[in-house]
């Protein structure tokens, strides 16, 4: 039996969410229209860019960390 979730999935997916919510806090047009709300279902999205801008290293290395475990391991 296999597994429909997995753990690596569930981590490739946040970090992805989480530099994709950075990304965005940088362009002007869509900070204001989707980053301006800070609770909430939209909130989701300024509190990951919020961690993606303040953790941008430890991201970085578990990006990195994450790379290497799928590539080599998986």
């Amino acid at each position: 039996m296999t597994n429909v979730y997995s753990l690596d999935g569930i981590v490739v997916f946040g970090i992805l969410f989480i530099c994709t919510c950075a990304y965005l806090k940088k362009v002007p047009r869509l900070n204001s229209w989707l980053l301006s709300e800070k609770k909430g279902v939209w909130g989701v999205f300024y509190k990951a860019a919020v961690i993606g801008t303040r953790l941008h290293h430890a991201v970085a290395i578990t990006c990195l960390t994450m790379a290497l475990y799928l590539v080599s391991l998986k």
